[in-house]
This record gives structure tokens, sequence and C-alpha cells, in this order.
């Protein structure tokens, strides 16, 4: 029997994929695994017995993973699940800033005693005009799931679309429209877009990737999109480039003074994965994550540790090892499983960065022996026993 602990609302479509071996506790101090959404972590104190963390959304900031790492507490987000969500407030985002809907839509609501309103309308309508978006150049920067996604839509709607990401994975290749033009140098969005969109993670190397020097190349009268960061922006050299009119409009998710209430900024209070079936798709994706890791050991969408899959485990053990990346480790592991007498018939060993994960299908099953063995050796994380 399994516990997991949910830090925020949880979808009940999603935890309803739960089995029968799995029990939902309200202390976090019980915990085998982990579901949370926006809760911060970093001041937690973390449960020896916990094992995995699933974050039921693709950002990872409120969540500590070195310290996670450290424990062999395996992170996993959900990738794409909300994809389509955010996809579509995009879209809207662009339909907003081109033409004044919001404007037009508070007009009327002042108006609303005003017997004459229809025929005022019709004087006032062109305060509130603006542009098509077809026909329009959009630059995508970051081309996973929801940069795909919003690609290909713009393509439909009649936009020429520049493409930009070195890291393109192949899937997103593959699922990408051939009529999007990919770019190999995100100056060319700059100079060459008007609306411009950033889908990519928040890393040190691209925090305030949009900063004075990015918004002096772009063209005059420029759009602005970010549903996915707010730092990835320098919002002061943005609000400044609104003021001068360098910039139309800046459309974004995320709320905070310096934006609130600013000229030609659309601010909506961090919606974007905010609809009923995201929070559905992401509650299923990580109840999937978490069940396969438990049950099987198995690793698809860690943020801290490797991928790694045996499948379902069909020989008499298995064994599951989170340790440091370093020189010797799996000798030594094999060197105390066979002076415990076991037979290994089928072993991975996975690493990313300064971690790394192993698998042992065994022919006969390990005991606490073994476990307290390997967790003597230098740099394990954690050890668990799978199957036995």
């Amino acid at each position: 029997m399994w516990k997991y602990h949910c830090l925020n609302p949880i979808s009940q479509v999603g935890l309803q994929n739960f089995s029968s071996d799995y029990e939902r506790t309200e202390q976090i101090e019980d915990a085998d695994a982990v579901l949370v959404r926006s809760a911060a972590m970093h001041e937690m104190e973390l449960p020896k017995n916990l094992k995995a963390v699933a974050r039921a959304g693709a950002g990872v900031n409120n969540i500590p993973l070195e310290k996670c790492a450290q424990q062999g507490i395996v992170v996993f987000n959900t990738p794409g699940a909300n994809a389509n969500a955010v996809k579509e407030i995009v879209l809207a985002g662009m339909l907003l800033a081109s033409r004044d809907i919001v404007g037009g839509i508070e007009w009327v609501k002042q108006e609303k005693e005003n017997e004459d309103v229809a025929k005022l309308a019709e004087k006032q309508k062109k305060k509130f005009a603006g542009c098509e978006i077809s026909g329009k150049k959009l630059g995508i920067i970051g081309l996973g799931a929801i940069g795909v996604l919003v690609a290909n839509a713009a393509v439909h709607l009649g936009m020429e679309v520049y493409g930009y990401d070195p890291y393109i994975s192949v899937e997103a290749a593959w699922n990408l429209s051939r009529n999007i033009r990919h770019i190999q140098n995100v100056e060319t969005i700059y100079k060459e877009c008007d609306y411009i969109t950033v889908h990519v993670p928040l890393l040190e190397s691209t925090k305030k990737m949009i900063d004075a020097e990015a918004i002096s190349m772009m063209k005059d009268g420029a759009v602005i999109l970010n549903f996915a960061r707010d730092l990835l922006v320098d919002e002061n050299a943005l609000v400044q480039a609104l003021r001068a009119g360098k910039i139309r409009k800046y459309v974004t998710d995320f709320a905070n003074p310096t934006v609130a209430g600013e000229e030609n900024v659309l601010v909506t209070p961090h919606l974007g994965a905010s609809t009923e079936e995201a929070e559905d798709n992401c509650a299923e994706m990580a109840v999937r994550e978490l069940r396969d890791y438990m049950e099987n050991g198995n690793i698809k969408n860690s943020v801290n540790y490797p991928a790694c899959d045996m499948g379902v485990c069909q020989a008499a053990g298995r064994i599951a090892i989170n340790h440091r990346n370093t020189v010797n480790m799996i000798s030594q592991f094999t060197r105390v499983l066979g002076d415990a007498g076991r037979n290994i018939s089928d072993m991975t060993n996975k690493s990313k960065g300064d971690y790394a994960y192993t698998m042992m299908d065994l022919e006969t099953p390990a005991d606490d022996e073994i476990v307290k063995a390997l967790e003597r050796i230098d740099g394990v994380c954690k050890v668990r026993v799978i199957k036995k």
C-alpha cells in the first residue's frame, strides 16, 4: 500500500486513476508520493519516506529540485498536458492586442443608461478599431508542445509564422507544419515579426532574454506576448518601450506591480492553463507517472533524474537506486549483489547531470540486508525494492 498527499486541489479525474493499492493521506509526513500544482515547497521539510513529487503542470519553480535529488526524490512534471489551453489563450491574446475589444466592451458598460447607446456606438466604434492578424508575421521563440500548437494554429489563421528553437525535439519537428519558417537566429524574429510570443523554460540563460537590446531590434509597433514566465521579459525596459511607442501592446499572464494598470498592457491573472480540461489532463498524466515509478521503477518526464524504462518486471525481483553520477558506482552495486549471492538478469543505468539512476532485475529478490549494504555506499541517495 502506497500513500499519496495533495498539496493543492488536484482534479478527481486524475486521482480516480489510482488503484486500490494507493491511499490518500492528509499528512505529508506519511506520504510516499506528493502531487502539487502551485504550492511553494522550498521551505518544506521533506519526509524521509517521500519517493516522488509530481507537478500537475509544466513549471517546477516552486519545487526544490536539487534538495529532492539529494534525497533520492524524483520530481515529475506534465509537459504538453496543458498545451492546448495555453495555445488558445495565446491566440486570444493576439486578437485582444490587435483590436481593442476590451476597450469597446468597457465603453458599452459605461453607457448602459444611455438610451441612444446604439446610435452613439456607431460614432464611437472607430476609437476601438484595430487590425487583422491574417497576413501578419508571428515569431515564436521556443517550439515545444505549446509553441508547436501555436505555430500550426497561426498558419491556419493566415499568419506568416517564424519559429526559433535550437533544441527542437524530433517529436516537435514532426508535428510542426511545413509552412513554418525555422529561423536559425532569434534576432531575425526580433527584426521581422509583428507579433512575438515566447515559450521557453525559465533558466539562467533565458532570464530577461527579452531585454532592452532585444526590444531595440523590434519593428515599431510590435506586440509581445508572454504566457510562459514573467522573468523571461525585462518588464522595466518593456514599460519604457511602451511609453515611448516602440512597442504597441504587451500581453502577459503574470500580474505584478510593474505591469498592472500600465497603459497598453493586457494582463490576465495566470489563466494560461486554467481550464477544466487542462487540469484533468495534467492530473491524469501526473498519476500515470507516479504509478509507473512506484510500481515499476520507471521514470518518464522527470526534471531532476534521467528517463529510464525497463517495462514491467518479469524477473523474480527488481531493485532501483537513485545515486550521484560518479565513477565506480555500478561496480560497487554489483559487488554487493554478488557477495549476497544474487544474479542480475537485466540492468540499466542512466544519468542526468550530477545524478543517475540504476535499475536491476534479479533472479532472486533482494532482502533488507542487501538494501542496507547498498545504502551505505557513498553517493547513494535512495534504494527501493520494486519487486520482491
